[in-house]
């Protein structure tokens, strides 16, 4: 089997069988007007599939929370019209033949008054901080995160329903649940704050909500990065053992793969090892892992200074190849060269020429 191969080659876990490695990263688009997905992010989608991605998971759909949103034309996932929306996505990726999975969403504090749906309403957080230090939203009450948890769990439920082939749960990049994770946003003296462990468990419950409301082997894939938004050195766990502490609990409630998300793959994680972040998660915790970061691209996804995502030129992908090939990871996550390819793994298995990316294709959904 050459390195290639091993990328084009089958992955199953449970029920969820793809036909090779590759993974749509979810990618917020802002093309779904009344927060609804339409025709063309259903083309979207298709185009992909049959361009040969084994799995898509999609952009950051808003769970049925009144402050969920921070976007404006983000696709939401609940209501008859955003679920029928979506349910026209499965049914063609599904006859396209590939699989997709959702991602739930919660902004949390990176909401502002004045989104939709409801102008009046705040940004949720933990400690009520958008920023460590600087308090400017609702801190969160023990009630809101059992409407939080429940509004997760009803959206697992109607992925299960509408033929989805799992669901990808977002605790990434400085988002709500990242915001607990992070000691900068969250000051909390309960149960949901205090050392490492105490800040997971928000995430825990979530997880458990979303078990307990769909089928036992239904994939639960979770994603999470030690950098943020708001800070692109923040670091959760600065040892091997530290991100021991942190996985444990989310493992243990019900994660099926995790989604170590980084900024560029090739990098490594701890002093001493070659592990990138999913090499060590799925050292640590014995779970298959997706990589993502800058896959196929020269240039770094958001370099310090740059206005928005950046750009880049297709590059090789042979240090990619060697480590998926050592097995230090399971899945590939590919981002913007998917913009700009949308039927990237078969130009890449078939040795056709790479589109460059640029910002400009943000500009429209093809």
């Amino acid at each position: 089997m050459t390195a290639l191969d091993k990328l084009f080659s089958p992955f199953a876990l449970g029920p969820l069988a793809l036909s090779n490695r590759i993974v749509m990263a979810p990618m917020t688009r802002q093309f779904s007007p009344g927060n609804v997905p339409n025709d063309l992010v259903m083309e979207y989608y298709r185009r992909r599939a049959e361009g040969g991605v084994g799995l898509i998971i999609t952009e950051g759909t808003c769970i049925g929370h009144k402050a969920a949103n921070g976007y404006e034309n983000v696709p939401y996932f609940y209501g008859d019209k955003a679920l029928a929306g979506w349910k026209k996505v499965v049914d063609a990726v599904h006859a396209a033949g590939g699989k997709i999975m959702p991602q739930l969403w919660h902004v949390g504090a990176v909401r502002r008054e004045g989104m939709e749906p409801d102008p009046s309403v705040p940004g949720f957080g933990p400690s009520g901080m958008v920023a460590p230090g600087k308090k400017k939203c609702h801190e969160m009450t023990q009630d809101d995160i059992a409407e939080v948890i429940a509004a997760y769990a009803q959206a697992a439920k109607d992925a299960m329903t509408l033929g989805f082939d799992g669901v990808e749960i977002h605790g990434a990049h400085g988002y709500l649940i990242d915001q607990f994770f992070w000691a900068g946003l969250n000051e909390r003296t309960d149960e949901y704050g205090g050392d490492l462990v105490g800040r997971t468990r928000f995430a825990a419950e979530v997880i458990k909500a979303v078990r307990a409301a769909t089928a036992p082997d239904f994939p639960i894939v979770f994603r999470f990065s030690q950098w943020k938004m708001q800070d692109y050195t923040a670091r959760l766990c600065e040892t091997p053992d530290e991100l021991a502490t942190f996985l444990k609990p989310l493992s243990d409630a019900g994660v099926d793969i995790f989604h170590c998300s980084t900024r560029r793959f090739w990098e490594t994680e701890f002093e001493g090892s070659e592990l990138n972040l999913a090499g060590w998660t799925k050292e640590l915790t014995g779970k298959p892992t997706i990589t993502v970061g800058s896959v196929g691209l020269d240039q770094a996804f958001i370099d310090e200074g740059a206005k928005g995502f950046a750009g880049g030129q297709p590059a090789s992908i042979d240090t990619l190849l060697e480590k998926l090939g050592r097995d230090e990871f399971d899945l590939v996550a590919v981002g913007r060269a998917l913009i700009s390819n949308p039927d990237w793994p078969n130009r890449l298995r078939d040795g056709g020429e790479m589109v460059a990316y640029d910002l400009a294709q943000l500009k429209q959904l093809v």
